[in-house]
């Protein structure tokens, strides 16, 4: 029954409040950029993602870090992250979803929330390599829906030794509900116009009919999804995309060692969003709420923020 009963992250009273965690970290927090080494994955279908890589001497383990939507290897978060497994004496490699890089992809489409191939592309390669003797996995928001989602795909035939996943919609239509309510409007307003932004880029590959205009004046995940996301990517609606990627019902099917950790406070996250039945049904997948942390938040004066000791501790033993 790995449904972790109490969380030991209990962060100052200044820090209680679940908007301080997700917005402070982005404003003050400052991390130094880990020395990247970049790599570009071509991949079968004509287009490219880059992944990141930051080396440690002798290191013989690796952790893949997938990050959330319109994140980047540069986002603070990730570079946290990185830092804690490198301390710990392992190599990390950020993996950009497509057009996430600093660089325009070269199709209409993108990435989105059950965009696995190119995970799976990543593993493959870097297995296939033998230059690790241990590889795990970490998503984050987006890219945690996504690493659940392959988890449960690969089934059996997982690569991967351990994952984790942190501040993660489980149920994509839960969280979109959730983000359409008023108090989250600042961060939509922020995600629909990161997207509008990188949309004008590639205005060259937009369908035939269809212009810069049908983009704007959207508000919520709801019309970002039935006008974009779903049908560059295959599906026929919103609610057709969110059924078929949203992690939940992907868990059952993990073989190796999962955390997922997600703050009770995460106005990002509906109910549902919170897969106990899964946790407490499975041998391998564990789930921690604490009640404090906000979305991708989890934020300390100094030194390591909570997640990072947490996921790195899990992951690595250290």
């Amino acid at each position: 029954m790995p449904l972790i009963q109490k969380s030991d992250f209990s962060p100052p009273f200044l820090l209680r409040y679940h908007h301080i965690q997700t917005i402070l970290p982005t404003l003050i927090r400052r991390v130094k950029r880990p020395k990247y080494i970049r790599e570009r994955f071509e991949t079968s279908d004509g287009d490219f993602f880059d992944v990141d890589w930051a080396r440690v001497k002798d290191a013989e383990q690796l952790v893949l870090l997938i990050h959330g939507l319109e994140s980047s290897s540069d986002s603070n978060y990730i570079r946290g992250m990185v830092q804690a497994f490198n301390r710990r004496g392992w190599d990390a490699a950020v993996m950009n979803f497509r057009g996430c890089s600093g660089t325009t992809n070269r199709l209409y489409k993108s990435y989105h929330s059950g965009a696995t191939e190119d995970i799976h592309s990543l593993v493959r390669a870097v297995f296939s390599r033998n230059t690790y003797r241990e590889i795990a996995l970490a998503g984050f928001s987006l890219g945690g829906n996504a690493t659940l989602k392959y988890l449960g795909e690969q089934g059996k035939n997982i690569l991967i030794n351990k994952a984790c996943a942190v501040s993660v919609p489980c149920d994509l239509k839960a969280s979109a509900l959730r983000m359409a309510e008023p108090e989250n409007s600042l961060y939509m307003k922020r995600f629909i116009r990161s997207f509008q932004d990188k949309l004008r880029l590639k205005k060259s590959l937009l369908p035939a009919g269809i212009t810069l205009d049908y983009f704007a004046g959207m508000r919520t995940f709801q019309e970002l999804d039935d006008r974009y996301t779903a049908p560059a990517h295959g599906y026929k609606n919103a609610e057709e995309y969110w059924a078929a990627c949203s992690a939940t019902q992907f868990i059952p099917r993990i073989t190796i060692p999962t955390l997922l950790i997600s703050a009770k406070d995460d106005s990002f996250l509906g109910e549902s969003c919170f897969p106990k039945k899964e946790a407490e049904e499975s041998p391998n997948f564990y789930l921690e709420i604490p009640e404090y942390g906000g979305h991708l938040g989890f934020m300390k004066w100094s030194g390591e923020y909570w997640h990072e000791t947490r996921v790195a501790g899990f992951i690595t033993g250290k």
